[in-house]
């Protein structure tokens, strides 16, 4: 999909991303790369005894992904000027062998003081292949509106 400007954007316009599996290397080196080797991720022993039963993906992996997934879409290439915030929320933990997929909709479009650029807010809902959704938040960025004609 071609990259989108701030005046192409909708409110309720969705997107909805391709889903990844969530592999045990992923978790691995996840914990690795984040030093977070919190036993619930890495220790499959102890996460047997806990309330999932099992190893769990990071919660902020998700988030990670989800941020690779939608840029995969393609909408803010070129466009996207700043990233500025996000609220987030975790329901359910995401499992080895999980596939996931983004479906994220346009709540919030605002002009800035500034010509060149526009407020632009997403509601994401990160679903996994049983349907359920796992994660859920709201990000917000600085997008670029088109030049006008001279």
């Amino acid at each position: 999909m071609a990259a989108l400007y701030f005046e192409d954007f909708h409110l309720g316009q969705e997107f909805v991303t391709k889903g990844r599996t969530v592999t045990e290397a992923d978790i691995v080196n996840f914990a690795a790369l984040s030093w977070d080797t919190n036993a619930i991720h890495t220790d499959l022993e102890f996460a047997k005894q806990s309330p999932f039963g099992e190893r769990i993906a990071h919660g902020m992996l998700g988030v990670v992904i989800h941020s690779g997934l939608s840029q995969m879409l393609g909408i803010t290439d070129g466009t996207l000027l700043a990233f500025l915030g996000m609220t987030w929320k975790f329901h359910h933990p995401v499992k080895i062998g999980d596939t996931i997929h983004v479906v994220q909709r346009v709540s919030e479009l605002r002009e800035t003081s500034k010509p060149d650029r526009g407020l632009l807010s997403f509601e994401k809902r990160i679903i996994n292949q049983r349907g359920e959704v796992v994660q859920t938040g709201t990000t917000t960025m600085l997008i670029a509106r088109k030049k006008p004609a001279v």
